[in-house]
């Protein structure tokens, strides 16, 4: 996917690339929970690896995620 990938409304997959422009969106956050669950909360340390990891995959960020609940970091 390019950097005109509008996050808002884009058809959002594990194989969809982070962005320069990046956005933390509603759409993003409905991602996250189908693949995260219940459980999942955005949080500062997360969007800032989000905001720092241009040309990663939502898939790779949800291993991020998962790392960070359990006392992991990046």
């Amino acid at each position: 996917m390019s950097d005109n990938l509008d996050w808002h409304s884009a058809q959002l997959s594990d194989d969809t690339v982070i962005d320069a422009k990046y956005r933390n969106t509603q759409n993003v956050r409905r991602y996250f929970k189908s693949r995260l669950g219940d459980d999942f909360k955005m949080n500062r340390n997360f969007m800032a690896w989000m905001r720092d990891n241009s040309g990663k995959t939502l898939k790779t960020a949800c291993g991020v995620w998962r790392e960070m609940q359990n006392g992991a970091t990046r």
